[in-house]
């Protein structure tokens, strides 16, 4: 009898895909994989759901945790929309466009005497003055985007929106919004609007700092702005700085004494 020949049988098979690179992950990326989304939704459905809850002013990773979505699906999605509602923002019809009173304290401006403005020194605004401006959406609805703008050193500070509610209910909003200042707000030309936002924005970069996250996705509501802005800013033309509650002193004084020395500003400080 001769020699026998055992066999062994070994089956063969794929690895396992890494997590990194799964298919569920990557699809958002390269295409491939299934229609469905980590929750079960199809791509339109969760695009649309983001788009509801972003229009509440929800943060991308507040959106992935109410989704149970990783923050990476959702990333890409709020980009889309953003970009998709900048592109039509300006087109919206304008709804109404207000700036705090006293607004021009300590600024120079070129021409424009139909901006209004009233002698309303605010002893706590320090250079600071809010911007509102809405549009026109479907279904009753308006678009609502703030900016509180340090006129006098850093530029836009705070963002609100975009928030998309009742149109009804902008009296309520626009009266909540300016709520600090001790008279009403100024009803205002959208050009003034767009020059002392991006006009902030153009000369707090030239001091070396930048405008809080969140300012790209709210420029479409001004429109599209070409500078130079009339208005000139800083204190009677010198840098301001005054100091809130979340700023870091010392690290905005440095920014300052590089980008224009040491005596060429101005700050007031918390001891």
């Amino acid at each position: 009898m001769g020699p026998s020949m055992l066999l062994v049988h070994r089956p063969t098979s794929k690895p396992a895909p890494s997590p990194r690179r799964s298919p569920a992950r990557r699809r958002w990326f390269d295409g491939f994989g299934p229609t469905k989304d980590d929750a079960g939704m199809d791509n339109q459905e969760l695009l649309g759901r983001v788009r509801a809850l972003r229009a509440k002013g929800r943060s991308p990773k507040e959106i992935a945790r109410a989704l149970g979505v990783p923050p990476a699906t959702v990333a890409p999605l709020v980009r889309t929309i953003a970009a998709a509602d900048q592109a039509g923002a300006a087109e919206r019809k304008l709804v109404g466009c207000w700036v705090s009173p006293g607004w021009s304290q300590g600024l120079t401006v070129q021409g424009h005497p139909e901006w209004p403005d009233v002698d309303a020194a605010d002893a706590g605004a320090q250079g600071l003055v809010s911007v509102l401006v809405t549009r026109e959406e479907r279904y009753g609805k308006v678009r609502v985007c703030g900016w509180l703008v340090d006129v006098w050193c850093l530029g836009v500070k705070d963002v609100v929106g975009p928030r998309v509610t009742d149109e009804r209910r902008v009296a309520e909003f626009t009266g909540s919004y300016f709520a600090a200042y001790q008279a009403p707000p100024l009803q205002a030309p959208v050009e003034l609007a767009r020059h002392l936002v991006f006009g902030a924005v153009a000369y707090a970069r030239s001091l070396g700092f930048q405008p809080a996250p969140g300012f790209a996705g709210t420029t479409g509501q001004l429109g599209p702005w070409a500078g130079p802005s009339p208005i000139g800013f800083g204190r009677h033309g010198k840098p301001y700085f005054v100091q809130g509650p979340r700023d870091n002193a010392a690290a905005i004084l440095e920014t300052l004494e590089r980008s224009v020395g040491r005596d060429n500003f101005h700050f007031l400080v918390s001891a």
